[in-house]
């Protein structure tokens, strides 16, 4: 054989090759829909291990482990059931949305992502609109007889919250809360698959965050927002049900409302810490 035509073979083996890696490439490649559909979920429950590794920790709790297991009107093995089918559910209509939806971010392309300023931006008007669809609808379902009855009350079995319990619904109020305020926000703010994956995944670590009844020192969301795990655990008691319906992330709409309830945090003698509500209920 000739050096042309090893040449020749050589040139044709590689770029086989060449095509072969690039189709194996493209068959592993994941889209940001789908990344932003799942990261969420797997961020739910690694997060939430965090927080119940602490869950012998009395010193850091807003509950002792005795009114966690003696108050609570559900089981764990029941929530995390629930949790599970909710998040089944939650995936399959994200899939459905993000194709309806279709935002390209701004006119962002793939290969040339939205600056940091923009995802800021976009980041800020999102929280507002998730802020301002779930108090609104929190509240509404608290104030409506009916819809307690048979649709929220499901979420406040969980008298003291724990971390993996933070989206422990009836399927109906998930779908009202979560796909329809996730898929206004999503809208609204113009963000990418790619930034609503970073946005989706925030909002959900704040979410188990508010619901660990847990007061660690330091945690970061404690500094930066009043809305945190002492304050949600307020309207988690069975006298507070009528405030602190702010979620997940300002307590801009209870101050605005009159829904706002103040504690003060103060420790309990056997360990841990107590949300004492300053006001009283009416």
């Amino acid at each position: 054989m000739s050096g042309s035509s090893k040449a020749i073979n050589f040139l044709a083996v590689s770029s086989s090759s060449s095509s072969h890696l690039c189709s194996t490439k493209m068959a592993l490649a994941i889209s940001d829909e789908l990344l932003a559909t799942f990261v969420p979920i797997v961020v739910y429950w690694i997060y939430s291990a965090f927080y119940m590794s602490f869950g012998s920790f009395d010193n850091y709790r807003l509950h002792s482990k005795k009114d966690e297991e003696e108050k609570n009107l559900v089981s764990k093995a029941n929530v995390i059931k629930n949790v599970l089918f909710q998040q089944t559910i939650q995936s399959t209509l994200a899939i459905v949305l993000y194709r309806v939806i279709g935002n390209e971010g701004g006119g962002a392309s793939k290969s040339q992502p939205n600056s940091i300023t923009v995802m800021a931006v976009q980041f800020i008007i999102a929280m507002f609109v998730l802020d301002t669809w779930q108090y609104f609808m929190h509240r509404y379902f608290h104030h409506k007889k009916f819809l307690y009855r048979h649709f929220h009350s499901h979420h406040h079995k969980l008298v003291v919250p724990y971390a993996f319990g933070a989206i422990y619904n009836h399927p109906l109020e998930a779908f009202v809360f979560d796909i329809i305020g996730g898929a206004l926000s999503y809208s609204i703010s113009g963000m990418s698959p790619r930034t609503s994956m970073y946005f989706f995944s925030f909002a959900t670590i704040k979410s188990v965050d508010d619901h660990c009844g847990v007061w660690l020192p330091g945690n970061l969301f404690h500094i930066f927002f009043n809305n945190n795990s002492a304050y949600h655990d307020v309207h988690h008691y069975l006298y507070g049900g009528k405030y602190n319906f702010s979620q997940p992330f300002f307590v801009m709409w209870d101050r605005i409302m009159g829904t706002y309830m103040p504690y003060s945090l103060e420790k309990r003698a056997e360990g841990g810490f107590e949300a004492r509500p300053i006001k009283r209920a009416k």
